[in-house]
């Protein structure tokens, strides 16, 4: 088995940006018939590399093409309205019958939050908020705020609304997912994790829900070859450039997944365990005690037709 993760980063500006997102509907039609359980979606603004700004419109496109695969969407929930928010949870559970999930957050780059007139300090205040109106929405209440008054129509098909998660990498976020008896799907693990999450849980009248706590050194972005030397040198400076991204924007962050310090491709293939390269034997192995690879085939915008062969030797593995 295994996962699809699509962020749509590209480094490479002779590559279509339509190719990329079209391919990314391909694969998970591809995908949802050789194993794959999830497409999963990230979100990000203002990056000059094009990271995906709007998970929602991209799930539509592969629910229309799927039929069993499950979607899993993270959102940084502060940058939207949540009336509008709602309607468009409700149409793609719609859409996809009911196959789209949501994971939260609140984002960390002040960049987004400048683009969005927002206030970086206030993000913690605006999440408990929307949070609290959506969830009635989707509930089909009607709810007065602020002066408005706010009503969803359709309703989702799911009752009550999606499967909802909290992200994040700190006590607070497993705080906040606890009082509102969200599961916990962490992006990182700090010490007191679980047990802030179980103990909100209770304070707040909820029985405690999943928790995913993957530790710094998670596979995020897996890659399997018959050539293991040459596909680092194939596609080791897209998975270089994927890394070296997110280890910019969190220079400080110890704890989550899919952070390294590599600066060049020998070191990220030295060093890294959340970018790799397994040959078809090694894969083959771990696959048969059970594992569960995360693959992102298009990490750092890797072309389509480079992309595709290695998806392919994953998916073999059955």
């Amino acid at each position: 088995m295994f996962t699809l993760r699509f962020d749509m980063r590209s480094q490479s500006p002779g590559i279509a940006t339509s190719d990329l997102y079209a391919a990314a509907s391909e694969m998970s039609e591809w995908a949802e018939t050789r194993g794959c359980i999830a497409a999963v979606l990230c979100e990000h603004h203002c990056a000059d590399d094009g990271y995906l700004p709007s998970p929602l419109l991209l799930a539509s496109a592969i629910a229309a093409r799927t039929r069993t695969l499950m979607l899993n969407l993270t959102i940084i929930l502060p940058f939207y309205d949540p009336a509008r928010l709602a309607e468009d949870i409700a149409v793609l559970d719609h859409i996809s019958r009911g196959r789209a999930t949501y994971i939260f957050g609140i984002g960390y780059r002040r960049e987004e939050y400048d683009h969005f007139g927002l206030s970086l300090s206030a993000r913690g205040k605006l999440a408990d908020e929307k949070l609290g109106i959506l969830r009635r929405l989707l509930r089909g209440e009607t709810v007065e705020h602020d002066g408005r008054r706010m009503v969803v129509t359709p309703q989702p098909r799911t009752p009550d609304g999606p499967m909802m998660a909290w992200g994040g990498a700190s006590l607070a976020a497993a705080r906040r997912a606890g009082r509102n008896g969200l599961g916990l799907l962490a992006n990182g693990v700090v010490p007191g994790m679980r047990e802030a999450y179980e103990t909100a849980c209770r304070e707040y009248g909820h029985e405690p829900g999943f928790v995913m706590l993957p530790d710094r050194e998670t596979v995020t972005n897996c890659f399997v070859a018959d050539d293991v030397d040459a596909a680092w040198d194939e596609i080791g400076e897209f998975l270089l450039h994927d890394a070296l991204s997110y280890s910019e924007w969190n220079p400080d962050n110890e704890v989550s997944a899919n952070i390294t310090t590599a600066k060049t491709v020998d070191e990220l293939r030295a060093t890294s365990r959340t970018h790799v390269i397994l040959s078809t034997d090694e894969a083959a192995r771990r696959s048969a005690d059970g594992e569960v690879f995360n693959l992102s085939p298009l990490c750092g915008g890797i072309p389509p037709d480079i992309a595709w062969p290695y998806l392919e030797r994953a998916a073999a593995l059955g």
